[in-house]
């Protein structure tokens, strides 16, 4: 998997952090990473009632210095409405974050490492499970 860049979910991110030997497999040692604003929004809301939160926002933040934060802008919001449309169409939902989530990867043509097999509905869209 060393070639590839990715984008990762939040999941991907717990067990990143949890230290998953199968997702550390996947991850691409010699490229780099990147992270949704939104999947750091949602890691940090989850770690606000983690026993460990301390632990867990000081990691977060030495991972959001070595990675490439993605920010949501106007051609993102342009693959939001086209990958909301199309699931809409198909009578697939997937979640709302998810849904920013797909269009950023779509936007930068990157897969998504995640375990969230309703990522798989999105058309032109590469998901890397673990």
């Amino acid at each position: 998997m060393g070639e590839l860049e990715v984008i990762l979910d939040t999941n991907a991110i717990s067990a990143w952090c949890d230290g998953d030997t199968k997702l550390l497999a996947v991850l691409p040692s010699d490229r780099p990473l990147f992270l949704p604003a939104i999947v750091i929004g949602e890691y940090r809301f989850g770690i606000k009632v983690a026993r460990d939160r301390k632990t867990r926002e000081a990691w977060l933040a030495e991972v959001e210095s070595a990675v490439m934060v993605l920010d949501v802008n106007s051609e993102t919001a342009r693959h939001y409405a086209d990958v909301r449309e199309e699931l809409r169409k198909a009578r697939m939902p997937i979640p709302e974050n998810d849904l920013w989530i797909a269009a950023l990867a779509r936007q930068h043509d990157l897969p998504v490492i995640t375990r969230d097999t309703h990522f798989d509905r999105v058309s032109k869209l590469r998901r890397v499970g673990w």
